[in-house]
């Protein structure tokens, strides 16, 4: 399959690189797209057929349920009813990194819900995304544009790198400015629960409604037999090739057992990258040290998390080092990200 590339710098000037994108997915094609959460790889969420070829590119488990983006807070076409507090989530948040789990109508089809009587929908904060919904006339199924369990891209060039000749169409835009997909809320139970944590963060739903609740699941390795009721929920994901390993206590004994390792590693002729912050970037002594930001500033941290996954792949290491992160506000996807992408591989120091 030939990929067509094409980048929009300016939304009004490059109006036709959306249009031919948006021909694309009305034919029954796939095309990545930026958003502000990260790349995401659309279809018609309408055609079983288009579905499917999502599913083909990323290598994608069948079992694993897809996200709708529309470019409209009404959605009454898709879903069988919008409680009370899902309609004050929708008009606070959207558009905006949060998916909102509902009870589908048939419109919608089993191989987008992968077999549920529920779906996620979310519309995208990212001028780019809501032209080319808006000018396909047609809700898009879209996951990360990433091989399946790899960390989801944030930039075009990442993109290209997992589906040149896997799908039709790379839309580029702009870096993704939240880092971390969409906090998911399943609103089809009562309080609302949090299946998947992101930038929309527990403190920021609970203005909306004091009794919504995270998932303690999450936090958790997956059970085998579980049934996922949102992306991200049973399978190792976010992971980059070379093992990673968090270290998890306080700062000292942290650096401290970081070093150890390192040491080990050394004295095998193997090559470890650590990934920190600027307040601890020179407390360590090795090759490569990694900051993904001020711990003051944990929303710099989780924008930058997954690119700095991929540099590690560049720079082909055996082995990534990461300092946990406090678990408060985005810090909690940060960590849920983490955790998944090292499949559980904690040392408590």
């Amino acid at each position: 399959m030939e990929t067509k590339l094409a980048k929009v710098k300016d939304i009004e000037k490059d109006i036709e690189i959306i249009e031919l994108a948006a021909e694309v997915i009305k034919n029954g094609g796939t095309v990545a797209f930026p958003t502000e959460t990260v790349y995401g790889l659309g279809a018609n969420a309408l055609d079983e057929n288009s579905v499917s070829k999502i599913f083909e590119a990323k290598g994608r488990p069948q079992d694993n349920p897809l996200i709708v983006h529309v470019a409209s807070k009404e959605i009454d076409n898709l879903v069988e009813e919008v409680p009370d507090v899902a309609k004050k989530l929708i008009n606070k948040f959207w558009p905006g990194p949060l998916t909102i789990i509902l009870k589908k109508k048939d419109i919608i089809p089993n191989k987008t819900s992968a077999n549920l009587n529920s779906i996620g929908i979310r519309m995208p904060n990212n001028e780019i995304a809501l032209k080319l919904i808006e000018l396909s006339k047609l809700p898009l199924a879209a996951p990360s544009a990433n091989i399946s369990g790899r960390p989801s891209p944030t930039e075009f060039e990442r993109c290209v790198e997992d589906l040149d000749g896997k799908v039709d169409f790379i839309l580029g835009g702009e870096k993704s400015d939240v880092g971390v997909e969409s906090t998911i809320v399943d609103c089809t139970v009562y309080p609302p629960v949090i299946l998947r944590p992101g930038g929309i963060t527990l403190e920021m739903l609970r203005e909306i409604d004091e009794n919504i609740e995270i998932d303690e699941a999450i936090k958790g390795k997956p059970r085998e037999n579980l049934k996922p009721k949102a992306p991200g929920m049973k399978y190792r994901h976010y992971a980059p090739k070379e093992k990673l390993k968090i270290i998890k206590g306080n700062t000292k004994k942290t650096i401290e057992k970081i070093q150890e390792i390192v040491q080990n590693y050394r004295d095998n002729q193997k090559k470890v990258a650590i990934i920190t912050t600027e307040e601890n970037k020179t407390k360590f002594n090795n090759e490569i040290i990694i900051s993904l930001g001020s711990e003051k500033n944990l929303e710099e941290i989780a924008k930058n998390l997954f690119e700095t996954l991929r540099f590690c792949d560049d720079l082909k290491v055996d082995l990534i080092l990461c300092q946990a992160f406090e678990e408060a506000g985005v810090g909690v996807a940060i960590m849920n990200r983490l955790n998944k992408a090292a499949g559980f591989d904690i040392t408590e120091v």
